[in-house]
């Protein structure tokens, strides 16, 4: 049976304490990511869209990096966005300047809200270390 362990960068031992989770899960050779979204290291919410979209995909390259993992190791991710239709274009340029494209399976849904005002996406995914690496 493959151990868990709790992945907790440095810069987010405040917000894992605070909330009372790990921003990842290692079993095995798979990484389970919590949602991460754009807010800096004091847990102020970026109010700029592209900011806080860039600032998203930083967290979860944090995360990823202190287990190991990299973006071209996720397998599959799922997006949540408020405002969706009139964010999606400032949201898919950031992510394209620093996600491979077309490497994992990928599902965005549009929610009402996420767990603080004025957030405007979370990225959860699941990454897998694989034997040709």
């Amino acid at each position: 049976m493959p151990k868990r362990k709790q992945i907790i960068p440095k810069s987010m031992e405040k917000l894992a304490q605070r909330a009372g989770y790990a921003p990842a899960v290692l079993v095995g050779d798979t990484l389970y990511c919590a949602g991460q979204v754009g807010r800096t290291a004091d847990l102020q919410v970026i109010d700029d869209p592209e900011a806080q979209f860039q600032a998203c995909w930083e967290n979860l390259r944090l995360v990823l990096n202190e287990a190991g993992f990299t973006f071209h190791d996720i397998v599959e991710m799922t997006t949540f966005h408020v405002e969706m239709k009139k964010h999606m274009d400032i949201f898919r340029r950031v992510k394209d300047a620093v996600f491979p494209r077309g490497e994992c399976a990928w599902t965005c849904i549009g929610v009402s809200e996420l767990a603080h005002p004025g957030l405007l996406v979370e990225i959860k995914c699941i990454a897998v270390k694989t034997a040709n690496e």
